[in-house]
């Protein structure tokens, strides 16, 4: 599909947006900003989880991406379960009458290509692939903009996501791994770059870093279960998860510094509520974060920051506060290293309090040397991502010079 010559472009947006998970609502922001900085004309519209905290928030309008509300609740009884059914269904003419709607559609960042939290193959993924089947068959572009992805052991799941990138008409990661990953999945990556996360290029606080010491360290907390191989140690690993971030907040506490508790997710408050009654401190206290700006804000004021969730490292680190990731999968590993802080993690699904403060402590003995590198690494990154913008907009809105951008598998010509 083609606008008419005159016509402004018509640019769709999708995923799980507005659905509670910052770090997806973040690169939604980022996209935005880019459309609206240098392509001002485009009509832009959603297809996501949360569609009436989008349009609120965004300005946009948005359609619901399930026709069945209850998509992600587990069912039980005989009608969720063919409410669910038949929604897969209704879902396959929904997405492709939106996808039609379109010239452009982008699935801005997250990590949609990967199962590293619990994950079904008929939920995102399926949906993923609807939404790269139709903009095949319809000659809408669909881009899988800064995604992040990993080795999948499911064989549905793999199969989904393989074929979903396969269909897609631009494709970038956020790291190098991901890269790799959908490689080794049978996706011909050869014409794919890898660029820095998209929450790189949103604006830091005006604030910046404190002046001075603030004895304050933000903790960044997960409703962490493993990934969808430990379904079967789920408790286990959350228990143990819990029991050690729990310590180590009551040591910092004993020393006498301030911690604040940060969530990258709604389903995260559980934990918060959890260590907050454990620790019974007026020195803990729970960050009140709608966004990633929030959440950078918080990151700027603090002396240093230990974090579990991928965006939660982000935005510490965007902002150059010497930060500690609390790793559950390699993109933290990977994000860590590119960032120069690869000696600061901590294994999520076995941690240690005792080594963990340790490790804290040897930290923050290198505060000042590390927000050097950090700032370093951040000028690098927004280059970067320069380069990613340059490139969608060569791939996405091509003119005659610039048609060698789309992946020569996914070129078609216009009906």
């Amino acid at each position: 599909m083609t606008a008419a010559r005159n016509s402004p472009v018509r640019v769709g947006v999708f995923g799980l947006l507005g659905s509670g998970n910052l770090g997806n609502d973040g690169s939604l922001e980022a996209v935005l900003g880019y459309l609206r900085t240098e392509h001002p004309e485009a009509v832009v519209d959603a297809l996501c989880g949360g569609p009436e905290i989008v349009t609120a928030r965004y300005g946009i309008p948005a359609t619901r991406l399930h026709w069945y509300r209850g998509e992600y609740r587990t069912a039980s009884r005989l009608g969720a379960i063919a409410g669910k059914g038949l929604g897969k269904l209704v879902d396959v003419f929904r997405t492709a009458a939106w996808v039609r709607r379109h010239d452009v559609v982008i699935v801005p960042g997250m990590g949609v290509l990967e199962a590293t939290l619990p994950l079904r193959p008929w939920g995102f993924p399926y949906s993923l692939f609807l939404l790269c089947a139709s903009g095949r068959l319809l000659g809408t572009r669909v881009a899988l903009v800064g995604v992040g992805a990993a080795p999948i052991r499911s064989r549905p799941t793999r199969a989904l996501l393989r074929w979903s990138a396969r269909l897609a008409a631009y494709r970038s990661y956020r790291d190098g791994l991901s890269r790799d990953a959908m490689r080794k999945m049978g996706v011909d990556t050869r014409r794919d770059e890898v660029y820095p996360d998209l929450a790189f290029a949103l604006p830091t606080p005006p604030d910046g870093s404190p002046d001075g010491p603030s004895g304050r360290v933000c903790v960044g907390v997960m409703d962490f279960h493993g990934g969808n191989d430990d379904r079967a140690r789920a408790e286990e690993i959350h228990r143990r998860y819990l029991e050690g971030i729990t310590r180590f907040v009551r040591a910092l506490v004993a020393d006498g510094r301030e911690v604040r508790l940060l969530t990258g997710d709604d389903v995260d408050a559980p934990v918060v509520d959890a260590i907050v009654t454990a620790v019974d401190s007026p020195l803990v206290s729970a960050a009140a974060a709608d966004s990633l700006t929030d959440l950078m804000k918080e990151a700027a004021a603090a002396d240093s920051v230990v974090a579990t969730r991928y965006h939660n490292l982000v935005c510490a680190l965007r902002v150059g506060t010497p930060t500690l990731a609390l790793s559950y999968a390699e993109k933290s590993d990977a994000l860590m290293a590119r960032m120069g802080l690869d000696t600061y993690r901590h294994p999520a699904r076995a941690l240690d309090a005792d080594r963990l403060l340790a490790q804290f402590e040897a930290l923050e003995e290198r505060s000042a040397g590390l927000r050097q590198i950090l700032a370093k690494r951040n000028a690098e990154a927004a280059h970067r991502l320069e380069r990613q913008f340059t490139a969608l907009t060569a791939a996405l809105f091509p003119t005659p010079d610039h048609t060698n951008h789309v992946h020569p598998d996914t070129r078609r010509k216009a009906p």
